[in-house]
C-alpha cells in the first residue's frame, strides 16, 4: 500500500464520515464495504436489496422501500419542478440508487458517495449535478486520478493526473480551470506544493499544430487565473518530469523536473496516460476524483478492483471533512 494511500486512511479514521455505496448487487462493493468497516475507514450506507446483503457493521437500504423514499421525492421535486419533473416522476426517480443516494449527500444524511463500479461517470455525474450543483465559484467539473507509483516523480512516486475520465476534448479555457481544479485539490491532499505541466507533443512551442497551440493558450490562461501558482507549458512528458530534460528543453522554466500535476491536452491522452502507468509500471490509480461539486461525489472505473474502492472512499472523507 502506498504512502499516499496510509496518509487518506488515516485522516479518514481520525473523523469518520458517512459514505453512501449505491451499487450494492456489485461483489465487489461488498467486499471493499467489509473492508472499510473492518479498518474503521467511514460509516457506510450500501443501498440495495436488504435481504441479500450482509455486511456487518454497514446500513443497508432499499431505496424502494426506505423510510425516507417520500420526503427524498418530494425534496427532488422542489428542486427540479422548474425543470418540469412531476412529484410522480419524482418518486420514481427515488427508486434509482444513485440519485437515492445522491439525495442523502443532499440532505445531510450522508457526506459522500462513490458510485461507478458497474454504473458510467453520466450515470453518476447527472444526479450530482442536478441535486448537488457545482461548487461555489466553479466553472467546470472535472475529473483526476491519483498515480502511485514506485519512481521518484512527485510527491515520493505520487502524481495527479488530469482530466482522465470526464472532459473529452476541453478548449484552452477549460484546460486552464481544469489545471487550477487539479492544483487547489492536491493542496488539499498532499504537503508538497503544487507544481503543474501542461503536457503536449510540443515542449515551449517547439512544435505547431492545433493541439499545441492549445495548451500554450491554456497555459498563458492559467497563469494569469493564478499568478502565484507553479505552472508552465507547454512540455513534453520526459521534460516535465525529467529535471536533466527539462533543462535541455526549457532552461528558463522551473517547472520540468519537478512537476506533481500532469494535465492532459483531452481525454484520450489523459485515460490512455494513467492506464498505461497503472498496467506498465504497476501504478495504483484512485480515480477517477471529481472536482467542482458541492459535496464529495466520486466516480471508479469500471475495470475498479474493491481494493480501488476502499482507497476513493477514504479520499471521499478526506474531502468531505474538508467541506464540512
Amino acid at each position: 500500500m502506498s504512502d499516499f494511500l496510509t496518509k487518506m486512511k488515516a485522516a479518514a479514521k481520525a473523523d469518520k464520515k458517512t459514505i453512501v455505496l449505491p451499487e450494492g448487487e456489485d461483489p465487489r462493493t461488498i467486499e471493499a464495504a467489509e473492508k472499510i468497516v473492518a479498518q474503521g475507514i467511514a460509516n457506510l450506507v450500501i443501498l440495495g436489496d436488504t435481504s441479500t446483503i450482509k455486511v456487518e457493521g454497514a446500513t443497508v437500504i432499499d431505496p424502494k422501500t426506505a423510510e425516507k423514499h417520500e420526503e427524498y421525492a418530494q425534496a427532488f421535486y422542489e428542486l427540479r419542478k422548474k425543470k418540469g419533473v412531476t412529484l410522480e416522476q419524482a418518486r420514481e426517480q427515488m427508486d434509482d440508487a444513485t440519485y437515492f443516494g445522491t439525495m442523502m449527500v443532499k440532505l445531510g444524511d450522508a457526506d459522500g458517495l462513490v458510485s461507478g463500479a458497474c454504473h458510467s461517470t453520466a450515470n453518476t455525474l447527472r444526479p450530482a449535478l442536478q441535486i448537488l450543483k457545482t461548487a461555489p465559484g466553479t466553472k467546470l467539473v472535472s475529473s483526476f486520478f491519483i498515480m502511485c507509483t514506485p519512481t521518484k516523480y512527485g510527491e515520493g512516486g505520487t502524481v495527479l493526473f488530469a482530466d482522465c475520465g470526464l472532459n473529452i476534448a476541453p478548449d484552452a479555457d477549460q484546460l486552464s480551470e481544469i489545471a487550477i481544479s487539479s492544483a487547489a485539490t492536491w493542496k488539499s491532499l498532499m504537503s508538497d506544493e503544487p507544481v503543474v505541466a501542461m503536457l503536449s507533443y510540443s515542449t515551449m512551442g517547439s512544435a505547431g499544430g492545433d493541439t499545441a497551440e492549445k495548451v500554450q493558450e491554456a497555459t498563458r490562461l492559467a497563469k494569469e487565473k493564478a499568478p502565484d501558482l507553479a505552472l508552465d507549458g507547454d512540455l513534453q512528458l520526459d521534460a516535465a518530469l525529467e529535471a536533466s530534460v527539462g533543462l535541455l528543453k526549457a532552461p528558463d522554466s522551473k517547472v520540468p523536473g519537478n512537476a506533481n500535476i500532469l494535465v492532459f491536452p483531452d481525454l484520450a491522452a489523459g485515460n490512455i496516460g494513467y492506464k498505461l502507468v497503472q498496467r506498465f509500471a504497476g501504478a495504483e490509480a484512485y480515480g477517477p476524483v471529481l472536482q467542482g461539486i458541492a459535496k464529495p461525489v466520486n466516480d471508479l472505473s469500471r475495470g475498479c478492483s474493491a481494493d480501488d474502492i476502499v482507497g476513493v472512499v477514504a479520499i471521499t472523507c478526506v474531502q468531505a471533512q474538508q467541506m464540512a
